[in-house]
Parts: structure tokens; C-alpha cells; sequence
């Protein structure tokens, strides 16, 4: 196969490559809403996937996604593993079963097809990890590398999860650790350790399909995946669509030591700057922070973990068996949708 580093030839990685939060609610706010008595959950809610009812099912809905961004890696074989788990969380993340995936590929003519082919394999190996399949997919010439999934999965309407759900009461559990995007911007500038990025791999290429059928065992309110807007943004929106107020506790989110390292030598993505700007004016933080430790929370996250709202009895009970830790609680809406203690 072609030697090639595939981080050298983009701009942004990952999920930093997505639009900064505020163009994006810009131009979406803009837009017509368009209405369906079978559409359950659209984009108003910013959550992960849409929900369908289907014509000859009782109780089981349709749910789908896409999902696609640059490498964050080199190798093409991880960056298809990454891409296909990022792509499948978002129906995980609503409780779901995925089962049918085409790819989406953008592919530079100066690259060889073996480097195509990998990738492929690799989102179809996660693909196969998840028990679905992929079915097709459509491709186009591009100087950029892409690669993503359209996914189609379902669920009983009964057990959907959706952002909106949080009450009063409730515990948020955090099921993979942060900073991967601020190990992905050391990477790219040849500072990772090799440590560094065995960790950021391992997190980015794991299925939540685990965390969700722990969680499935017990009742959840709300759910989203941490991705492209970070911890912060992603519990901002749930905090917004649940019209509560999100406590977070700094010192219990799991996070990559490596990263608050990095993140203090100033390798820090451009979208967790894009982050920053959009939602500070929405958080108050009751305490004093590193500015490291801040800049994990606005991280932009590839393939992160689940964030769960769930009553205290159930969000102990699934941190005593999985031993993914609670790291903020739900009270009534405040000034800001998120405070921030240590």
C-alpha cells in the first residue's frame, strides 16, 4: 500500500472539522422547520438522529444519521474503524440498534486505491462489530479525504432516548474520557507520544454499544454522545432542550492527562476555540480553573463516549457496574445553562 500521512494532507481533523456551533444555528435558525405527524424527533432539539415512526410497526421506529469528517489519523485502516464508531454512536446515543450504513467518500485522485480500499475496511470492520451492514454509498474526487457513514437503525418507540429528557434530580454519567481532539492537534504537529495516541485510538475506535446496553438495564432520561462541540456544548444543548440548569464537577470528568499537557503547550484545535467563543457567555463557573483544564471541556471530541441523565439511584448503580464515572448533576434552570464547579 502507498505510505502516506493522511493528517498532512487536512486542514482540520475529526470532529473539529465541523462547523463552529454559532454559523451553524445561524444559518439553521433561518430555515423553514419542516413538519411530519410521523417525524418524532428532527434537528430543532440538536439531537443525534431523527426518529420515524414506520407505517406497519406498532412499536418500533426508524432512526437515522450521517455523519462524516477528515482523518484525524494516519493510518487509513483507524481512520475507517474511527469514522464508521463516530458515525454509529449518534444512533447508540438515542438507544437504538443500528443495522444498515452506506459509506460517504470524498478521495484525492493522487492517493492510491489501496489507501481507499483500508478505509473502507476499516468502517466496514466497526460496521461488523455492531452487527449491521453496509449495503452501498456514494463517492466523489476531492483533494480533501473524507470518509463517514449514513446510518439507518431502530428501536421500540418506547425506549428512545432523546436530549430532552433530564429532570430535576437527576446524575450524568460520562462513559469515555475527554481530550482526544487535543491529542489529535499534537499528532498532527509530530508532538503525541506514542502513548498519547495509543489511548486517543483506543477510545476513538471503541463501539458505545457496550455503554448503552449497560445503560438499557436502567431508566434514562436523557442521552447524548460528546462529539464535535464538546462536553460543554453537548450538555448545553441537553440543559436547553430539557429546560434545566446541568451542574458539572470538573474534578470527576475523566479526561487524558496527556491532554491537559498539550493543551497547555497551546495545541489546541481550532474548534475548541470555535467552542469557547459560542458558549462561554452560557456557563458560569463557580470556581478558579486552569485554563488547560477548561480547554478540555471545550474540546472538540472524535468518537466520544455517551452522556447519560439518569436518577440517582439508577446513575450510582450503572457507575457501580461499569465503572464509568458521575460527573455533574440536574437542577432547575438557572442564570446559564451549565455551571461548573471543581
Amino acid at each position: 500500500m502507498q505510505e502516506v500521512k493522511l493528517t498532512q494532507m487536512v486542514e482540520t481533523s475529526g470532529c473539529a472539522a465541523k462547523l463552529a456551533p454559532g454559523t451553524l444555528h445561524q444559518v439553521l435558525d433561518s430555515l423553514p422547520v419542516m413538519h411530519s405527524p410521523d417525524l418524532l424527533e428532527g434537528y430543532e432539539g440538536s439531537d443525534d438522529a431523527f426518529v420515524h415512526t414506520l407505517p406497519s410497526a406498532d412499536d418500533t421506529v426508524m432512526l437515522q444519521t450521517v455523519d462524516f469528517f477528515p482523518p484525524m489519523v494516519d493510518d487509513p485502516y483507524l481512520f475507517g474503524q474511527v469514522a464508521a464508531a463516530n458515525a454509529l454512536s449518534d444512533i447508540y446515543a438515542m438507544g437504538g440498534e443500528p443495522k444498515v450504513a452506506l459509506n460517504l467518500v470524498c478521495f484525492p485522485s493522487c492517493l492510491d486505491l489501496s489507501v481507499l480500499r483500508e478505509i473502507l475496511l476499516g468502517g466496514q470492520s466497526k460496521v461488523g462489530e455492531a452487527g449491521a451492514v453496509i449495503a452501498g454509498g456514494h463517492t466523489i474526487s476531492d483533494p480533501t479525504p473524507k470518509y463517514g457513514l449514513c446510518v439507518t437503525g431502530f428501536a421500540s418507540k418506547k425506549s428512545i432516548w432523546a436530549n430532552s429528557g433530564a429532570e430535576v434530580g437527576d446524575l450524568l454519567v460520562l462513559t469515555k474520557p475527554l481530550g482526544v481532539g487535543i491529542i489529535n492537534t499534537a499528532v498532527k504537529a509530530g508532538q503525541a507520544s506514542e502513548v498519547a495516541t495509543k489511548k486517543a485510538i483506543e477510545s476513538m475506535t471503541m463501539l458505545n454499544k457496550q455503554a448503552r446496553d449497560e445503560a438499557s438495564a436502567f431508566t434514562v432520561h436523557a442521552a447524548t454522545d460528546i462529539t464535535g462541540f464538546s462536553l460543554i456544548g453537548h450538555a448545553t444543548e441537553m440543559a436547553v432542550a430539557s429546560k434545566v440548569g446541568i451542574t458539572l464537577y470538573a474534578s470527576k470528568v475523566p479526561l487524558f492527562q496527556e491532554a491537559l499537557v498539550y493543551a497547555q503547550m497551546g495545541l489546541n484545535p481550532g474548534g475548541m476555540y470555535k467552542n469557547r467563543e459560542y458558549l462561554e457567555q452560557k456557563v458560569s463557573l463557580r470556581d478558579s480553573f486552569a485554563q488547560e483544564m477548561l480547554d478540555v471541556l471545550y474540546d472538540p471530541q472524535t468518537s466520544g463516549g455517551l452522556l447519560l441523565s439518569m436518577k440517582e439511584k439508577d446513575a450510582v448503580a450503572y457507575s457501580r457496574n461499569t465503572g464509568y464515572p458521575i460527573i455533574g448533576s440536574v437542577g432547575p434552570e438557572g442564570n446559564t445553562p451549565i455551571s461548573i464547579h471543581q
